[in-house]
């Protein structure tokens, strides 16, 4: 296994994530960084691991990073009314904030909720997404108790020449959304500009009769939630002769959404991350990385047109990364990483600011047919002091490309501002930092035309943060979840296939009233199948989605039905750098919920025309 010396994530957008076509891809084992840090192939990463290409997202044609992701294993999302409404991730039966969300190797999320507002993520500014599933928390510290999600921004080329890309989609709901991108580069430098907009009229988010239902929380408002959104992206690098690299990104998703309350119905909100980093080789087997990054947030909160109120986060970012090369085939890597959380709010919170420095240590090997990843990490909070997290991974290649993996891991999630200081009652500044143990399996066979991997789990979350029926943030002593995931990829005669399989337990074990139940929000048993052909010109495509059984609540009072979906999509290319895309979502107009008296999209149609010289 020969180890690419790469010293953070973030110079991957420009070095790693040019996609090749899809066709080519699918029979090798892509690179990616976010696993270990360092650039590795997916093949070599001892962990279940997930690559999403541009090619991809333009086959799938997605409206959103949900639409995407879903179904993926380990992978479910709770919306709260259509698109541009609260989305909230949960990765292997874990909690929505167990998730480390990265946008071109800067850490997103509200500094007040923990969550990343993938509503508010343009689809069209994506490049790639890698998504690794376990705990992570002994490379990034907090919060990677499910897994990390790395989201690239679009990028330039160093093949040189000017790539302009545009496309424009209509559909139901009365949506327009529009994209257009300048990139180019050189034998040193690329860059890439990219500006898009959407608007839909939206469905009406709350099922009648849910004030009733929430006591005056919400009111019934028989009305379309419309949403709309502007999005700008920027990034770029040079690269000199010695090997030295300089990179930037920057992004900014502005949005407005209505929904339905009887306190606030809309917001005006604020996303944006950029970041920078400079690497170089002071030695041949040595490189170093300084990196810098800033995410922030905003939300100012309407009734009508009348102003309400405002939170707003900002994280400060930095890191210092070193990978040394050792010997043949071993790679140590030794990092520390600071970061400054700050909120502010018009009502107030009683604590407003706090910081995290963490070290860490990681070890890569390959002896023979045999890998071996050790880790290990000290993170000092401010507000809750040291935590200490480890894993350790090991291989095993047997021939015919078959492998057999095992790994274990702790990680660790401090309760968050609203956690704590939320106005209203509505915090406990009594809670507990929450901390987790997981141990896996997983055998894994990647051959010329199919490949395949099952994974099996296991995870204990001490102190496991969940809302009570009064949904007042507590404090559950135990969780033990439970999972088995599948998946299957078959390219023969001109067919693509990819198909996903989840079965999850995750369950209270407290001892209290709750023992047993169900944790909200988590389906049973999730699957996904896609398939694809292209006739020359033309491309035709089917995505099966289903979910099983979930419950909205702790006390497993309130179920959500099972369902299932179809989506049918078509292309055309009908010139060399043209492309015309159709598809139909929820085909028999299934209806369902992932949360509870808020509705999904029905039956709904788009079309998109699209212009990209990468079509060629």
């Amino acid at each position: 296994m020969k180890k690419t010396l790469l010293a953070t994530a973030l110079l991957s957008c420009a070095i790693t994530a040019h996609a090749a076509d899809q066709n080519e891809a699918s029979s090798l084992s892509p690179v990616i960084v976010t696993a270990t840090r360092t650039a590795i192939t997916a093949d070599e990463a001892l962990s279940s691991v997930s690559v999403i290409t541009r090619a991809d997202i333009e086959r799938l044609q997605p409206l959103s990073v949900s639409d995407l992701l879903t179904g993926l294993p380990g992978v479910s999302f709770a919306n709260s009314g259509g698109y541009g409404q609260q989305t909230s991730l949960f990765m292997r039966g874990t909690n929505s904030s167990h998730t480390l969300v990265l946008i071109d190797g800067v850490r997103i999320g509200s500094v007040g909720n923990g969550l990343a507002a993938f509503e508010q993520l343009p689809v069209e500014q994506i490049e790639r997404i890698e998504i690794v599933r376990g705990p992570r928390s002994s490379l990034y510290g907090a919060d990677a108790i499910g897994g990390v999600i790395q989201i690239f921004t679009r990028h330039g080329s160093r093949d040189g020449g000017l790539q302009p890309s545009f496309s424009l989609t209509t559909g139901s709901n009365h949506l327009l959304r529009g994209q257009v991108g300048l990139s180019g580069g050189s034998e040193h430098a690329w860059y890439n500009l990219g500006v898009g907009a959407q608007y839909t009229r939206g469905i009406n988010a709350c099922r009648i009769g849910a004030g009733e239902v929430f006591a005056g929380c919400f009111t019934d408002e028989p009305d379309r939630d419309a949403y709309r959104n502007q999005n700008l992206s920027a990034n770029g690098g040079y690269r000199w002769d010695n090997g030295a690299e300089l990179s930037g990104t920057w992004l900014r998703s502005l949005g407005e959404i209505h929904f339905d309350g009887s306190y606030q119905n809309r917001s005006r909100t604020v996303q944006q991350v950029a970041g920078s980093s400079f690497s170089l080789n002071p030695l041949q087997a040595w490189k170093t990385t300084l990196s810098v990054g800033q995410n922030l947030d905003r939300y100012d909160n309407y009734e009508n047109r009348d102003f309400v109120g405002y939170i707003y986060s900002r994280r400060n970012q930095a890191s210092w990364q070193n990978d040394v090369s050792v010997a043949d085939n071993q790679l140590l890597t030794l990092g520390v990483d600071w970061q400054d959380e700050h909120i502010d709010s018009d009502t107030g919170f009683l604590g407003t600011r706090r910081n995290n420095t963490g070290g860490y240590v990681q070890y890569q090997g390959t002896f023979g047919r045999n890998e071996l990843q050790l880790s290990a990490r000290r993170d000092h909070n401010g507000q809750f002091g040291n935590h200490n997290t480890g894993a350790v991974a090991w291989g095993y290649h047997f021939d015919r490309g078959l492998r057999l993996s095992a790994s274990y891991g702790s990680a660790f999630h401090a309760p968050t501002f609203n956690d704590l200081y939320y106005p209203y009652g509505s915090g406990n500044p009594d809670l507990k930092p929450e901390e987790s143990r997981s141990a896996e399996l997983g055998l894994s066979q990647r051959l010329d035309v199919w490949n395949w991997a099952v994974n099996a789990y296991q995870t204990r979350i001490d102190q496991l943060i969940a809302l009570d029926s009064n949904y007042f943030p507590s404090n559950i002593s135990k969780a033990r979840i439970r999972g088995v995931e599948g998946q299957l990829g078959v390219n023969l005669a001109g067919w693509q296939l990819q198909g996903y399989l989840t079965w999850l337990q995750p369950r209270n074990q407290d001892g209290g009233p709750n023992d047993g139940n169900v944790l909200p929000r988590r389906p049973g048993h999730t699957a996904r199948v896609d398939l694809d052909r292209r006739f020359g010109e033309y491309g035709v495509g089917v995505t099966v989605n289903a979910a099983g059984r979930a419950y909205d609540d702790a006390t497993n009072v309130h179920p959500l039905a099972g369902y299932a979906t179809t989506d049918l999509r078509a292309s055309w290319r009908f010139a060399p750098d043209w492309q015309v895309e159709a598809r139909l979502a929820n085909v028999f107009d299934r209806h369902y919920e992932t949360v509870w008296y808020f509705n999904q999209p029905g039956r709904s149609a788009f079309l998109t025309l699209r212009y990209n010289p990468a079509l060629r």
